[in-house]
């Protein structure tokens, strides 16, 4: 906590507690945007006040999509709060950063957060707790959850003080300006190859079709992906993206989708049509 700041210890507490319902309202179109936005708002409350159009703007940019390992999420609680209040005291702060920030650092933040909680931990707690159930010891269960959610705490709370203290002090700096419109770009670069990525590993569109001559066919699908792979996933999200932009609900666009699925499967058309659809 930086003394020139606004933001209080009693602020970044309240973060800290409503930070432990990130999953509580996850949903298919924006994930954990919900309650980031609600862990987010006691800063921001304290930062624009009564300023309602101030005020709307910043939850609206915290209510883009976010997907990150829940203990250490609060890192970037602490740097995009670092940033709203350079935002609210700085007039030539560049609010978009704030979005860029979060996209770009929340990918390689829940690959880390994901290994390590769930991948290692999960499985050393579940190795700790069977041996003693299967004795018939309480100490099993109760070892379980202190395994799981004593380190989870103590990241949650060391993450949102080092992301804060970090955050403020460098955003303060005026001789970081021209490093803050580096990062900047660099993280909505980061953030489109990001996004990039998840069209290639999420959508997935084949075409069981083959052509050719009798006892010499080949797969269709192989000539798509001998002029790009993945080229059908990206014309699939260009015509989403083209349909968000034309201002179509969501829901019209997903129940449009399945339509589309159910009738390309029935008739052979196409072997598997998977969209996990994200709102840009």
């Amino acid at each position: 906590m930086t003394t020139n700041s606004k933001i209080t210890k009693s602020d970044l507490r309240k973060v800290f507690t409503r930070s432990c319902t990130l999953d509580s309202a996850w949903n298919y179109e924006r994930q954990q945007n919900l309650m980031y936005c609600y862990a987010m708002i006691p800063i921001l409350k304290r930062l624009y006040g009564d300023d309602k159009e101030h005020m709307a703007q910043a939850l609206q940019r915290h209510l883009e999509f976010m997907s990150c390992t829940p203990h250490i999420v609060t890192l970037l609680m602490g740097i995009t709060g670092a940033m709203e209040e350079e935002n609210e005291r700085n007039e030539s702060f560049d609010p978009a950063s704030i979005s860029a920030v979060k996209t770009s650092l929340m990918g390689p933040m829940a690959g880390i957060g994901d290994s390590f909680f769930w991948g290692t931990l999960l499985t050393i707690a579940i190795g700790v707790a069977v041996s003693f159930s299967k004795q018939g010891s309480i100490i099993g269960p109760i070892a379980f959850l202190l395994i799981i959610n004593v380190p989870g705490f103590l990241a949650r709370h060391y993450c949102l003080n080092v992301g804060f203290k970090y955050g403020v002090k460098f955003f303060s700096d005026d001789q970081n300006q021209a490093i803050v419109e580096n990062i900047t770009k660099a993280a909505s670069i980061l953030g489109l190859m990001v996004i990039g990525a998840m069209i290639a590993s999420t959508v997935s569109i084949t075409i069981p079709l083959e052509i050719g001559v009798a006892g010499a066919t080949e797969p269709l699908q192989n000539y798509i992906d001998q002029i790009m792979p993945c080229l059908l996933p990206f014309l699939c999200f260009g015509i989403m993206y083209w349909l968000l932009g034309k201002n179509i609900k969501s829901t019209t666009i997903l129940v449009f989708l399945i339509v589309i699925s159910c009738i390309g499967t029935y008739f052979g058309i196409l072997r598997q049509l998977l969209v996990i659809y994200k709102h840009l």
